[in-house]
């Protein structure tokens, strides 16, 4: 290449460069014109409270949001629809946002615009609202009457609970989610809402929620106490007789109460308890009993028997399945005995008024039998599972005949069975034992029993001893 070439290629570089330095120049020296241009107005894609303020001063952007934004009615929305629109005017709105503004003003770098404008838009919402207390709790109370009226019509939340499915096991049946919304959190989020400056409100969002869900561990622990007590085998022990509750009953009777703990329903224990009762209650119902003589015979109720007690019986019977563990127990009684062991035992006085025979069994053996004379026709001695519940002596029997005369009748042993009066006695009166003699000669309802025998079975026998009287 020539020296003139040379010359001439290095003269265009110099000019390229210079030409593309002036366009640097008038570039940089454009935006930073535009940057001052900035520096008192807000950079492009700038939003407040929904209302588009880019390019505008402070005090442009204030009049153009306190134009629009009061103009621009509050609305209400479910599901994203628009259920409900709210005059500002109602609530008495004022605004001045030029202090938010200049907030947001100072934040902003006035170098920084081209960036702006391809970026997303910068949205912020402004606090500096006012409204008229009192005009805005009359519409909130609006709102909320709105509420609950639209409620009536929409889904309840279900919290998740536990149920015994078709096999009879308990099992976790998860929380539903409704749509109806939660009246007190709606209407306080509407409230906020209107004095911050928004414009809308979803309450889709205030839906009330299920309370327990079936990730709840208090759930969780109440299954597993459900299964342990479902599980118990409970046993009664009543009169020599065990009884199991069927653990289909145990597992109908499971439910929980309002704290979410396991327990069971006292209405179903009771009328379990009370059937248990109407079956077995030796205080009402009569008593099978192998007779020396006669075979089985049934013995009406007496004196010595019990009854359940139902209310103490329920509790005692529910504390003892939800402790989780298996038991055998006998039931709370009131009487003159318990159902723990049987009625009639080894040990009795057995009195057979249709052979009018007297025989009296310890543990298993006969120790004593005697005839006796029981009450004459007019004043039978009554039938009944009695026990002596009492012993004297040297006594005197008292009472009425037939005619109405009174009597007295000295006795040297006295052993009272039930609460009428009739009790076995010495007799030294009566000639004769057994037979028809009861029919001419009988008692008033005692069981006369001759001298002798008598001073022996006294010593034999203690308090508390069953007498069958059948």
């Amino acid at each position: 290449m020539s020296r003139a070439e040379k010359r001439k290629n290095s003269r265009g570089k110099k000019g390229l460069i210079i030409g593309l330095g002036l366009v640097a120049v008038v570039i940089v020296g454009g935006y930073s014109i535009r940057s001052v241009h900035y520096s008192q107005r807000f950079l492009p894609n700038t939003e407040a409270s929904g209302v588009d303020i880019s390019n505008l001063t402070v005090d442009e952007a204030n009049q153009k949001l306190e134009k629009e934004l009061s103009d621009t009615a509050f609305m209400i929305k479910i599901d994203g629809k628009n259920w409900k629109e709210i005059n500002r005017d109602d609530v008495g709105w004022k605004s001045d946002y030029t202090s938010d503004l200049q907030n947001i003003k100072s934040e902003q770098n006035p170098f920084s615009w081209g960036t702006q404008l391809v970026s997303a838009a910068s949205t912020t919402d402004l606090e500096n609202t006012t409204v008229d207390s009192d005009q805005l709790n009359a519409v909130a109370a609006v709102v909320r009457n709105d509420i609950q009226a639209t409620n009536e019509s929409r889904t309840p939340s279900t919290d998740a609970t536990i149920n015994q499915n078709d096999s009879g096991d308990f099992e976790i049946v998860a929380e539903k989610q409704g749509t109806q919304i939660d009246v007190d959190k709606a209407a306080k989020a509407f409230e906020s809402a209107v004095e911050s400056g928004k414009s809308t409100i979803d309450f889709s969002n205030y839906y009330t929620k299920p309370a327990v869900t079936s990730n709840s561990t208090k759930l969780k622990n109440t299954l597993s106490s459900i299964d342990k007590i479902a599980n118990v085998k409970a046993t009664y022990s009543i009169n020599g007789e065990s009884i199991q509750i069927p653990s289909e009953s145990i597992k109908s009777w499971l439910t929980t109460d309002e704290a979410g703990n396991a327990t069971l329903d006292q209405e179903q224990v009771t009328n379990y308890v009370t059937e248990l009762g109407n079956k077995y209650n030796t205080s009402t119902n009569p008593t099978k009993f192998t007779s020396t003589r006669r075979g089985e015979v049934e013995v009406p109720a007496g004196t010595y028997g019990w009854t359940i007690d139902t209310e103490a019986e329920v509790t005692a019977l529910t504390d003892q399945i939800l402790a989780g563990e298996s038991f055998t127990r006998s039931p709370k009684t009131n009487g003159s005995t318990t159902a723990d062991h049987k009625l009639i035992d080894n040990t009795y006085v057995e009195v057979d008024l249709e052979n009018q025979h007297m025989w009296f069994y310890q543990n298993g053996e006969l120790k004593l039998e005697t005839d006796i004379v029981s009450g004459k026709p007019t004043t039978p001695t009554p039938a009944g599972v009695n026990y002596i519940w009492s012993k004297e002596t040297n006594t005197t029997l008292r009472g009425t005949n037939d005619d109405g005369s009174k009597y007295a009748s000295p006795v040297s042993y006295w052993m009272p069975i039930d609460w009428t009066g009739v009790g076995i006695h010495d007799s030294d009166w009566q000639s004769a034992y057994g037979g028809s003699r009861w029919l001419t000669y009988g008692s008033h309802g005692c069981i006369n029993t001759p001298p002798g025998v008598m001073s022996q079975l006294f010593g034999m026998v203690s308090v508390g001893v069953p007498v069958l009287v059948f």
